[in-house]
């Protein structure tokens, strides 16, 4: 049973085919209409998906090759492998970890039905990391198994009521609405890169204004420039790394074209993960208007990074490069830290580094796009290492990898100094009176004022 709640409500396409399926309903559609509406959104999602494994696996080389490359040892930051790895080497953070998705998705419903955070957080792997790293926090730190279903449930629901609200002000200055949420645990990070990039940009211009030579009108189409930079970025690091140690991953195929291939794939992932984005949004935020009228009115759907990539592809890829430096920078100043170096994560810096370039470029143009990209680079990297020996992971076999998401890293710090200085339930008090004090808050602010804003 364990391992059937964990599988199924770590399975995002199914959670959300079945978001959908009971948004649909509620609305009254016919038998035909409740269909044809499920079924896309699964078949979008898996698209999306799709997609996102294809840059994964063409991405997947990388660190090791990266390593060779530039003589550098230190850890992969990758949440999913990292989860994953202790929920295989413990028994009990597996069955916490899927308790705390279930009941942790319940609080979620109830504090947006009952405060003014009306946001239900849809990413299901996310869910998922935040829910492991809870389920081994206090694992480790020797709390039962029913408190840590209780803490952690707490804790997930409402964490992630509360990190879409952080973002949305960004979120509907790039939408031009108010319907959808960013559902991601790198909320903190790309909230602060983007008002960083604020305060040295100009929105007078704005990426997507910005014009290339004749001779490079090519770079508007965004499967070339996703194609050029991919390509580039590997070249150099097999070319550093040389052709003997590539041929560990490339086999019999010369390490050079092994490298534009690897680079192509990507691009080829990113096509296919933008066509589910637009067939899985063209029918979810209809069938989510279900939930909002009748479950949790007012209520948006707080959805992956991918949805934001077709607002602004060209600060995607600006926060994208400059991403790419900023991790380079973090790296070096990693090491004063005599803890871990983090291998720069090319999958963050693409997919969170471009939604920190899509909100920089949002509130400071262009520029705040490049700055926005740079300073979420450094938070890529200096936190992992900075963090890297509250965790312990070596303990539980996990050696060689380490967190990545800017929000799971600050909660398990958080909860792990509250369970270290003995106080969980002061801790956990604290953070349901933020919560209840943001709630007033908010209720009395110009947001609330606009209540046809929230319904739209």
């Amino acid at each position: 049973m364990y391992a059937f709640l964990t599988e199924f409500f770590t399975t995002p396409a199914i959670l959300l085919g079945i978001v959908a399926l009971i948004g649909l309903i509620a609305q009254k559609k016919d038998l035909s209409g409740i269909i044809e509406g499920t079924i896309k959104t699964i078949l979008g999602f898996l698209i999306l998906a799709a997609g996102a494994d294809l840059i994964v696996t063409n991405l997947a080389p990388f660190a090791d090759i990266f390593v060779e490359g530039f003589g550098i040892t230190g850890v992969v930051p990758f949440d999913e492998a990292v989860v994953g790895a202790l929920s295989d080497s413990v028994a009990q953070i597996a069955r916490t970890t899927a308790l705390i998705i279930g009941f942790g998705f319940l609080v979620n419903v109830l504090v947006a039905r009952i405060t003014p955070f009306k946001y239900i957080f849809l990413t299901g792997h996310m869910m998922w990391i935040l829910a492991g790293g809870l389920s081994w926090a206090l694992y480790d730190l020797g709390v039962s198994e029913v408190n840590t279903v209780i803490f952690g449930s707490i804790l997930q629901g409402m964490i992630l009521t509360l990190l879409p609200a952080l973002a949305q002000p960004l979120m509907n200055k790039v939408t031009g609405d108010n319907k959808i949420a960013y559902g991601h645990l790198t909320t903190i990070g790309v909230v602060a890169s983007a008002y960083v990039g604020k305060f040295f940009g100009n929105t007078d211009k704005d990426s997507e204004d910005l014009e290339l030579p004749e001779g490079l009108s090519f770079f508007k189409d965004t499967a070339i420039s996703v194609s050029f930079v991919m390509i580039i970025v590997y070249l150099v690091t097999v070319l550093f790394a040389g052709p003997a140690f590539v041929a560990e991953f490339a086999g019999d195929q010369n390490y050079i074209l092994y490298g534009i291939l690897r680079g192509l794939g990507f691009a080829a992932g990113v096509l296919i993960l933008l066509q589910g984005v637009r067939m899985f949004l063209a029918e979810i935020v209809p069938a989510f208007r279900g939930i909002a009228m009748k479950i949790v009115p007012g209520a948006k759907p707080a959805l992956d990074v991918p949805v934001l990539f077709g607002y602004a592809p060209k600060a995607l890829m600006i926060g994208f490069m400059f991403a790419v430096v900023g991790t380079l920078v973090g790296m070096g100043i990693s090491t004063i830290f005599n803890t871990v170096v983090p291998v720069p994560s090319i999958i963050g810096a693409f997919f969170t580094g471009g939604v920190a370039g899509i909100f920089g470029n949002a509130v400071g143009g262009r520029r705040g796009a490049m700055v926005s990209g740079f300073v979420y680079g450094i938070l890529l990297s200096v936190p992992v290492a900075l963090f890297y020996p509250l965790y312990e992971l070596v303990d539980y076999g996990v050696s060689g990898l380490a967190y990545l998401v800017s929000d799971g890293i600050t909660a398990l710090t958080l909860i792990k100094l509250f369970f270290v200085i003995g106080l969980p339930i002061v801790g956990l008090g604290i953070f349901i009176a933020v919560v209840i004090a943001l709630s007033i808050i908010f209720r009395g602010s110009k947001h609330e004022e606009n209540p046809e804003a929230e319904q739209s």
